[in-house]
């Protein structure tokens, strides 16, 4: 005797057709029976748990473009100078359009401005993986600092001739001078509250002007590291030089 009860599809409820021979369908359509191979691949949750919708994937397809082209920006600059970042020569450097770059950015000046921040960025967030936290040795985190201005590796080799060459541009154009060398100085404010910690913790040389010494410091170290990228002294020159202040500056520490 024919079972006269209603068959409905197990992933949307709506019913389903039963035919006049055979099983009776599990599923309203296609679109259903592909859901259900979905669902059935994912994992499980426990007994019990409760089962959150997955969030959305965030669209960084922006982001990522905007990168790529920044970093066309950097190779660039270190290897031919701003000079030579033209519109289209950034395009065919990023492998994209011009277009691409001019919906991304407005003007040159813009996009020269977006990737130095993003190159800065990139520094601060290697250094911090690099540079130890906290002020328990202040000449040792002194130092740490200091190597962040030379070229110890390929990544800040590279980012000291990206630098130089928006110094260099920076002479001729008042509107990046004003980004590139801003009114704050957090490097020099870093460096003297080191010293700070050094003399608090009786490790510092008497008589210290903290600002003073922090100034010198990062601008030596900045001009000893472009020196070695130049060639014109060896790594080894410049350590020993920046060890000597800092050794001058916390002697006890």
């Amino acid at each position: 005797m024919r079972d006269e009860k209603k068959a409905v599809c197990l992933m949307c409820g709506k019913p389903t057709s039963r035919p006049e021979r055979g099983r009776p369908p599990v599923y309203c359509s296609r679109s259903c029976q592909a859901r259900a191979y979905r669902r059935r691949k994912q994992r499980l949750p426990a007994p019990g748990v409760p089962v959150e919708p997955p969030e959305a994937r965030p669209t960084d397809v922006r982001a990522r473009q905007r990168r790529r082209i920044a970093e066309a920006v950097w190779r660039i600059a270190a290897e031919r100078g701003l000079d030579a970042a033209s519109m289209r020569t950034i395009a065919a450097e990023a492998r994209v359009s011009l277009r691409v770059v001019q919906y991304h950015f407005d003007s040159k000046h813009a996009l020269m401005v977006e990737a130095l921040r993003l190159l800065h960025e990139e520094n601060e967030r290697l250094a911090r993986a690099r540079i130890p936290v906290g002020m328990a040795d202040p000449r040792g985190l002194l130092r740490s600092l200091l190597d962040e201005f030379l070229p110890l590796d390929d990544q800040r080799a590279f980012a000291l001739r990206v630098f130089a060459a928006y110094y260099a541009r920076s002479l001729t154009d008042p509107a990046l001078a004003a980004v590139f060398l801003a009114a704050e100085q957090p490097l020099e404010r870093l460096v003297a509250d080191i010293i700070g910690a050094g003399e608090a913790a009786g490790g510092a040389a008497p008589g210290l002007d903290r600002n003073h010494e922090a100034d010198l410091l990062v601008a030596g170290a900045t001009g000893l590291g472009l020196d070695v990228v130049h060639g014109r002294r060896s790594l080894a020159e410049v350590r020993a030089v920046l060890d000597y202040h800092v050794e001058r500056i916390l002697p006890g520490a």
